[in-house]
């Protein structure tokens, strides 16, 4: 079993005996990203309302499965649920990007 000294020898073998090298230096300076909060509700909203008409899309055909006797109605609860679910988030996220100044 090898000891502690050994397990250093080896990590100052790998690492050329300085670590803190590789670590980039701080600068002081701060990087702010561009993306402003009225982007990111708009960014969130687009995304809503996509995945809000993927939602609505099959809802509908899940409604026309349960007409044809294909699907349980029970089918229906769940789908409404999720399609009125990501409405309302999305009229959220309209309501947030049209509120920031």
């Amino acid at each position: 079993m090898r000891d502690i000294n050994d397990k250093r020898a080896i990590v100052d073998a790998l690492w050329g005996g300085r670590p803190t090298e590789l670590v980039a230096d701080d600068t002081g300076k701060r990087s702010y990203s561009d993306m402003t909060l009225k982007g990111a509700a708009l960014l969130a909203f687009i995304g809503t309302v996509l995945i809000t008409a993927f939602l609505t899309w099959t809802f509908v055909f899940n409604v026309l499965n349960v007409l044809r006797g294909v699907a349980p109605p029970v089918v229906l609860f769940s789908s409404f649920i999720y399609a009125f679910a990501c409405f309302a988030l999305a009229v959220f996220f309209f309501v947030f990007h049209r509120a920031q100044p």
